[in-house]
């Protein structure tokens, strides 16, 4: 069995996100998301709408997912692949080159991003009708 594992915050969850998560999944047989705790994304200076038990909840319900873990720093991925029995490590392509010293655990692939949506834009889209 091939397993392959990505990471993300997947907050207002959006039609990028289920592309990624398809074609990730489309990459083997068992997809693990790793989903960025409330803790670790306040260290990253992000703050989610749904909280990281809510975002687990409605990433646990998507047909492509097979497990959740949390995210709870920046370096646990090492730990992750070889404790998941990881084959291929995935990311979208605006990562590219920030995780290939996994290539030594585990094969590394880059994904390209779904054009024109990221939640980023759904928050200023959301802004700009709030306040507009």
């Amino acid at each position: 069995m091939k397993k392959v594992l990505t990471y993300g915050t997947f907050d207002l969850l959006h039609n990028g996100h289920i592309n990624l998560l398809k074609r990730a999944k489309d990459l083997g047989d068992h997809l693990t998301v790793a989903v960025s705790t409330d803790e670790f994304n306040a260290i990253k200076n992000k703050k989610a709408y749904h909280s990281f038990e809510n975002r687990k909840l409605i990433l646990e319900s998507i047909r492509y997912v097979d497990k959740v873990i949390p995210e709870n720093d920046w370096d646990q991925k090492v730990q992750d692949v070889i404790e998941n029995d990881i084959d291929i490590f995935v990311m979208g392509d605006d990562w590219e080159g920030k995780f290939d010293f996994l290539k030594e655990y585990c094969e590394v692939v880059y994904l390209p991003r779904t054009v024109g949506i990221s939640t980023s834009k759904i928050k200023d889209d959301l802004f700009k009708v709030t306040n507009g």
